[in-house]
């Protein structure tokens, strides 16, 4: 896949699966809505019902701070599919200028977030590598 169409596929996409690293260094995967800004994505601890806002994903990248994300297109027409996903290292959002532009373009992306805020912490992934398929 084109590198453009990669980008665009998942700029478009609704949801990408996060994968960050335990400290005890077993993989963790939950579903994410997310945001692309050139070689940043943007997540966030959202209003949607969770146990607790201090969440394993934040626990997770402040012990390490490796990631992948993976965005995919599964189809019964087999010759649909694709997959692209994305490594690098992430970091809870600390200063207050970024965290409020990245929940602007969030919101601007999901307008669910005008009828449920996001009150928890932002990420930032520094996107180091693409990798896609077909």
């Amino acid at each position: 896949m084109m590198p453009e169409t990669a980008k665009q596929r998942v700029g478009d996409a609704r949801v990408g699966r996060l994968a960050t690293v335990t400290p005890e260094g077993r993989p963790h995967i939950v579903p994410c809505c997310f945001v692309l800004r050139g070689d940043m994505i943007y997540s966030a601890v959202d209003g949607k019902p969770k146990s607790r806002l201090s969440l394993r994903r934040i626990e997770n990248l402040e012990a390490n701070d490796a990631f992948a994300l993976l965005v995919d297109l599964y189809d019964g027409e087999w010759s649909a599919l694709w997959w692209v996903r994305i490594d690098g290292h992430g970091r809870v959002v600390r200063d207050e200028g970024e965290r409020v532009e990245a929940l602007h373009l969030l919101t601007r992306k999901y307008p669910q977030y005008h009828a449920v805020p996001i009150p928890g912490p932002v990420i930032a992934l520094e996107i180091e590598t693409w990798t896609s398929w077909p």
